[in-house]
């Protein structure tokens, strides 16, 4: 009977790892000893420490709860507020030091890595798409004036919380954030 495979462990293992301490400051051993395996365990999943951050990607999407925006109970803009103050939660309950992982690997590694680079540019248009989607289901149901592009607000409003998380990750405050749904919610959006 062969050895039970280690992926799982080693790939949140990785997840976490770059979430915590960025792609950079990730080594295999960080990796490997976060998810109690050798470090040779890693090569028998992985190729690279690259493809292991491309797997971390993928199952970050996973976990920011797109399917919050899909709830038909609820009106739009709820929905979309409801859903950044989950990620918003995630940031403040964990002291600060972990942002998106998206915009932290955009801002590391996309100028030197084309395949993360993409990676990175794939999740960012479709939490876009979503964005973009809810703000169509407000501006159809007269929550939004018809004078909002809604592709150019989605951009907009996914711009501003990734240099939020960045400003309240810098400053080790939430007042970032609050801004953030001040302006978009109260002003923007209003």
């Amino acid at each position: 009977m062969g050895r039970a495979s280690k992926r799982e462990e080693i790939a949140q293992a990785a997840l976490e790892q770059f979430h915590a301490r960025g792609f950079s400051a990730t080594g295999i051993s960080d990796i490997t000893t976060a998810a109690g395996v050798p470090k040779g365990s890693f090569y028998n999943h992985f190729s690279s420490k690259d493809e292991s951050a491309l797997e971390a990607l993928r199952r970050y999407g996973t976990g920011l709860r797109f399917e919050m925006l899909a709830a038909p109970d609820r009106a739009p803009l709820e929905r979309l507020r409801e859903h950044f103050r989950f990620l918003g939660g995630d940031t403040v309950e964990n002291g600060f030091v972990r942002g998106c992982l998206v915009g932290n690997f955009g801002a590391e590694v996309a100028d030197h890595n084309e395949e993360i680079r993409a990676a990175v540019k794939e999740g960012f248009d479709r939490w876009a798409a979503e964005i973009r989607r809810l703000l169509e289901e407000a501006r159809e149901a007269g929550d939004l004036s018809r004078d909002l592009d809604p592709q150019a607000t989605a951009l907009f409003v996914l711009s501003a919380w990734e240099g939020a998380l960045i400003t309240a990750r810098a400053g080790k405050s939430a007042a970032p954030i609050d801004a953030f749904f001040v302006t978009v919610f109260d002003v923007l959006l209003r």
